[in-house]
């Protein structure tokens, strides 16, 4: 039997209840899968020993005090809270919090965040000079408290040596699959994925969000209907004088109510949700680029590079190699 991979993560009032649980549902399930081998053992650390009421009003149950922790600790794991504020949600950094973590992270092996806690990282000072995520809701705020680290809102998560910063929410347990996978290979990190009926395991360069998700929602709902018909039918003829006809509108009032609804032209977000639709393939199928191309309505591998290189400065090869999940 393998030496444990002891995980500690930190708990405090108003935690993030998925941000705590996520990922030990994904450790727990590794040592399952394993009958064991796997070795994860999780264990919880507050300021106190106890019940910790967390944001969903749920209590956990801290097993340790942050002062019984000690130095044996392979993975140091940081949830965040939020505090709601009239402009949105603002990171609530915990002085205590930050100077245990800031103790700890020098005997971790790897130090990881989950959504707001990289407000944490950052405030014990392990983000400098690092490249690092947040939940996309305050990463103005960590770029703003923190200058010296360089921010990233849009991917999932990042890896930065032995320090590792996820976007939240959902995404903690993509962060904590690519911790089992770093520790026992990609197959274990599938197979977790499929018991959690998770979307294979996405990786950390991946967006936050899809196209959709990335633009406002319209205030008029046969704009937002035409967006889901754009969805529905990339390899349909998606032009502006088809769209503005579907739409009963001349071509120049469509565009006007497009870009003021959306913020973006027509062209520009078929053509985004044309490459989203092309990084699901590439990433899940073997399929070769002139089928990639055909299925996503751009026609020829050389519209389909040209897009990729405008929209995510790559090729669509090099993203396969990078993201490539695996059958």
């Amino acid at each position: 039997m393998p030496s444990p991979h002891r995980v500690v993560i930190a708990v405090f009032p108003d935690v993030d209840l998925l941000d705590v649980t996520g990922p030990a549902e994904v450790f727990a399930l590794a040592n399952r899968e394993t009958g064991g081998r796997a070795g994860y053992q999780v264990r919880l650390a507050a300021p106190e020993a106890g019940p910790v009421a967390t944001s969903a009003g749920v209590r956990v149950v801290a097993d340790l005090t942050f002062a019984e922790v000690g130095a044996a600790v392979d993975t140091l794991l940081v949830p965040g809270a939020v505090d709601m504020h009239p402009d949105g949600p603002v990171a609530r950094v915990d002085a205590a919090v930050v100077d245990w973590v800031r103790t700890t992270a020098p005997h971790a092996r790897r130090i990881a965040s989950v959504c707001v806690g990289a407000h944490v990282l950052a405030a014990a000072g392990l983000l400098d000079g690092r490249r690092a995520t947040t939940h996309w809701s305050t990463a103005a705020q960590l770029a703003a408290d923190h200058p010296e680290v360089r921010v990233d809102a849009d991917p999932i998560f990042v890896r930065s040596g032995r320090v590792w910063t996820g976007a939240g929410i959902s995404t903690c347990m993509d962060l904590a699959l690519a911790l089992v996978a770093e520790d026992h290979g990609e197959d274990l990190a599938l197979a977790v994925a499929r018991q959690l009926v998770m979307y294979l395991r996405r990786q950390g360069g991946q967006s936050q969000f899809s196209v959709p998700l990335s633009r406002p929602a319209a205030a008029r709902r046969d704009i937002d209907e035409l967006r889901v018909f754009i969805t529905e039918n990339l390899d349909d003829d998606l032009s502006a004088p088809v769209l503005a006809g579907r739409m009963c509108l001349s071509e120049r009032h469509f565009a006007r109510v497009f870009r003021q609804e959306t913020g973006s032209s027509p062209a520009a977000y078929v053509e985004a949700a044309r490459v989203e639709a092309a990084r699901r393939l590439l990433e899940t199928t073997d399929e070769p680029l002139d089928r990639v191309a055909t299925a996503t309505g751009m026609g020829s591998v050389e519209t389909l590079h040209r897009a990729f290189r405008k929209q995510i400065n790559t090729t669509p090869a090099s993203y396969r190699r990078r993201f490539r999940t695996g059958s």
